[in-house]
């Protein structure tokens, strides 16, 4: 016969079983990390990290389509003060003959903010969401990107196919971002060049920027200087301190 324990060694005994069980289930989250930390890098992440990123970067990729908007809000609820956040590639003053320099095969050319105006305008009042966690609901102005694509003949490489990225840089090749072609041709991906219904400010990337609401903000480049297209990933500000690079909503 089993000598019958008291409460308190009752108590006792599960209180060990459940540190010991802590114990061993606190070695696993270790080994994976010490697993990750041993690992090589890739583009300043460690390797395991950035194969979960592509895996992101895949599954958000598929689930993007011209059908699936980012939920857009009235006019009264745009915010009045508009935050800034990073202020990279910003630093020159901006030119009084302002103009974006394109680059689509063996094409080059520049384009007048004025060009980009006698487009049709687009306003989209949606929720900026930052990397960094905050997000607010903002009111732009300007012209699709696609649009831009269209009247300048920019961006296919052949009859049929599109290039399979949009590079774009500042004008001092400081901050810099690429974008997959599905993206960039998103119906509400535009080049703003009015934030609540007035020109852009320069902390805000005056006089032409991105908004592109299907991604996070760092890939709604300040201050447009350069577009290119290539069928290559064009170098990304952002990713190469380990940053997804697709960024997607």
């Amino acid at each position: 016969m089993k000598e019958e324990l008291t409460t308190d060694q009752q108590i006792r005994r599960k209180t060990i079983k459940a540190f010991v069980g802590f114990g061993v289930a606190s070695l696993l989250p270790f080994g994976v990390w010490k697993w990750i930390n041993s690992s090589p890098k890739l583009n300043n992440t460690f390797v395991p990290l950035r194969k979960m990123l592509e895996f992101n970067e895949r599954l958000t990729g598929k689930l993007l389509s011209d059908s699936r908007l980012a939920p857009t809000f009235p006019l009264s609820q745009a915010q009045k003060k508009v935050r800034v956040n990073g202020g990279v590639g910003l630093l020159d003053s901006i030119e009084t003959n302002y103009k974006v320099k394109i680059e689509s095969g063996d094409r080059k050319f520049e384009v007048t903010l004025d060009e980009l105006k006698a487009l049709p305008k687009q306003e989209i009042i949606f929720e900026f969401k930052c990397i960094e966690g905050w997000s607010q609901i903002q009111h732009w102005g300007g012209v699709r990107f696609l649009d831009v694509m269209n009247h300048f003949k920019i961006g296919q490489k052949d009859a049929e196919n599109l290039y399979k990225y949009v590079g774009m840089e500042t004008p001092d090749d400081k901050y810099y971002v690429g974008i997959d072609m599905p993206s960039a041709v998103h119906p509400q991906t535009i080049l703003a060049y009015e934030m609540n219904g007035k020109p852009i400010l320069k902390k805000h990337g005056s006089p032409l920027r991105l908004i592109i609401p299907v991604k996070y903000g760092y890939k709604s480049l300040k201050k447009i200087g350069v577009i290119k297209f290539s069928d290559t990933r064009p170098k990304d500000y952002w990713a190469l301190f380990g940053y997804d690079y697709f960024a997607g909503l």
